[in-house]
């Protein structure tokens, strides 16, 4: 006696999902790729000595050192930064103009700026005297204008 399934995989009305079929449950296997072959150079001229590796290298992929500037270089990057904000110039595109970033402007800046000593509450407090002064000697002068005034006309 026959199966069921088998009659009617015979007949053709059973899904063909029922069984497997061994040509799709196979899975594909990844094949390993190539290595890109190097591009090559164009035949040289006058017998010209090919250029050594290091310097094909591309430029972007060599790393440079930092940049030292000199006091005078920041100065002068400063007042350029300082001559084209003054010019309508955002920030961000003087300091681009100038080759620095915005951080460096900044320690620039502060590095610049005068240190504040102790000696300014000093200063302070002359100035004050000095304004107390002033306010009295005026006070004083006003007073004897007023007076003269006063004899001039006669209210006195």
């Amino acid at each position: 006696m026959a199966d069921p399934q088998e009659a009617q995989l015979r007949q053709g009305t059973m899904e063909a999902s029922a069984t497997p079929n061994p040509l799709e449950t196979k899975k594909k296997t990844l094949r390993p790729r190539k290595a890109k072959a190097e591009p090559k150079q164009p035949p040289r001229k006058n017998g010209a000595k090919p250029a050594s590796k290091a310097v094909e290298a591309p430029a972007a992929a060599v790393r440079t050192g930092r940049k030292v500037y000199s006091r005078i270089e920041r100065s002068q990057r400063l007042a350029q930064i300082g001559n084209s904000i003054a010019g309508g110039a955002t920030l961000k595109h003087a300091v681009g103009q100038a080759g620095i970033s915005e951080q460096t402007y900044y320690l620039w800046k502060k590095a610049a700026a005068p240190p504040q000593d102790s000696g300014d509450l000093k200063d302070l407090l002359a100035l004050e005297e000095e304004n107390k002064r002033l306010k009295n000697l005026l006070a004083d002068r006003l007073r004897k204008e007023n007076a003269e005034l006063k004899k001039k006309l006669g209210l006195a």
